[in-house]
């Protein structure tokens, strides 16, 4: 347990810098251009880049060692936010921030690619739980993951809208250099004791990604790749709030301000990473799965009614103590049922298809909200003129409307697919331990 500990503590530096880095080009782009499109596109590729890059790390993370891998992704992240902040001194502003301009684009590339390089140690940490921690204890061990989420959360929300704010875009991107520099060091204090991973008969080669062997290991399991699409179609709306987000917080707020705020939300994933951590999952993770959602989207649907900072700040208090219940849930089921030795590339797998979701609904959503649902609810809009009186009426409100319509959308398929057969028969099968979990564990679905 020191070593996890140990990796945990290096996962909350290096991700807490990913993270800064990426928030504070987001809050910089927008507050400079003002374009939801711009920073609809950019949650957009940063989500497809992490769908195209799944299975690839996921591979990879199966084929070599865990501390290799995760000191891969820090050397990829350090190259990324490197050569963004040559380009940021290289390039005049106006160019960097110029949509039509392949500099901005470049720009955002550098600091993409070393932001997604965080998903690669994702992967590598979840597979850890496996290799480092007993099997009894697993469910705590993903709270504890889901604990330092959080704490990176709150971390890089603060400091990313008081960068910006106080001393700008210049001195984030110094600091993400400095600091992916620092956790390299650390990793190599860090000493993990650990045979190279092949597959079972050790006859798989390295080269190839074994997308086949995969899905067969995912349908031998009943219920998996249901549970995958479920998050698949949470994360499908979620896109919704991804794009919006912050520009809806920005609309209402100070720079500071919204920083502030993700600070003080995101104890709430920590809270929520700490309970699963001292607590668990219960008896059945599956069924905790989906009375959470049901309470997100909920949540999802109440808070945008009203243009409230502090409603909106309790909605996304009690939605971020949510989320780490259900990471945790879908890692201990996988961790429980999927072998070792193909932990990495289920994981990696579930990444591709979970993330693939949120860029295509980001990509759609950006336009519709910037050319359509934003006028419709702007004074002499039609949407403003039938609700405007009670729902309220300005660009923001446009996003609110939005954000009603996902909420709406997201609890009625929830409720329809807990009321279902197929979810019936899940929440009653019992898994069979596959070899390498011990035959005393309980079934976790």
């Amino acid at each position: 347990m020191k070593t996890f500990h140990q990796l945990l503590l290096n996962t909350l530096l290096a991700l807490t810098t990913n993270n800064f880095v990426w928030f504070a080009m987001i809050f910089w782009v927008y507050l400079e251009t003002r374009s939801v499109l711009a920073t609809a596109v950019m949650g957009g590729s940063f989500m497809l880049m992490s769908a195209f890059s799944g299975l690839f790390f996921g591979h990879l993370v199966d084929h070599h060692k865990k501390k290799t891998v995760m000191m891969v992704s820090s050397l990829i992240s350090l190259a990324g936010f490197s050569l963004a902040t040559i380009l940021y001194f290289a390039v005049s502003k106006a160019a960097l921030l110029d949509l039509a301009d392949i500099w901005f684009w470049l720009f955002v590339f550098f600091i993409l690619g070393g932001a997604v390089a965080g998903n690669l140690r994702s992967i590598a940490i979840a597979t850890t739980v496996t290799l480092l921690v007993p099997a009894d204890r697993r469910d705590k061990a993903n709270g504890m993951v889901g604990t330092v989420n959080g704490v990176t959360f709150a971390i890089t929300s603060v400091f990313s809208g008081l960068a910006i704010g106080f001393v700008g875009m210049d001195w984030s991107l110094g600091a993400s250099v400095f600091m992916t520099l620092v956790a390299i060091a650390h990793l190599t204090t860090v000493k993990l004791e650990e045979k190279r991973v092949a597959a079972a008969d050790g006859s798989e080669p390295v080269t190839e990604l074994d997308l086949k062997g995969t899905l067969k290991v995912i349908r031998s399991v009943p219920g998996l790749m249901a549970l995958i699409f479920f998050a698949t179609f949470n994360n499908f709306l979620g896109g919704v709030f991804m794009s919006l987000m912050d520009a809806y917080g920005l609309s209402l707020v100070s720079v500071e301000t919204w920083g502030m705020i993700w600070g003080f939300i995101s104890f709430g994933f920590i809270a929520g990473g700490l309970y699963v951590a001292r607590r668990g999952l219960g008896k059945s993770p599956l069924r905790t799965l989906f009375i959470v959602n049901i309470i997100m989207w909920i949540v999802c649907i109440l808070f945008p009614l009203k243009s409230s900072i502090i409603i909106l700040t309790i909605g996304m208090l009690v939605y971020l103590t949510l989320i780490p219940v259900v990471e945790a849930a879908e890692q201990t089921i996988i961790q429980s049922v999927v072998p070792y030795e193909r932990q990495g590339r289920v994981f990696g797998f579930a990444q591709s298809i979970e993330s693939a979701a949120s860029p295509i609904t980001a990509f759609l959503i950006g336009p519709i909200a910037q050319f359509w649902v934003i006028p419709f609810m702007s004074a002499g809009g039609v949407g403003a003129a039938w609700i405007g009186g009670w729902f309220g009426v300005g660009p923001e409100r446009g996003m609110a409307l939005l954000f009603v319509v996902a909420g709406i959308i997201g609890l009625c398929v929830t409720l329809l697919a807990k009321a279902s057969r197929s979810y019936k028969i899940l929440s009653s099968y019992k898994v069979k331990p596959v070899k390498h979990i011990e035959p005393t564990q309980e079934p976790i679905i």
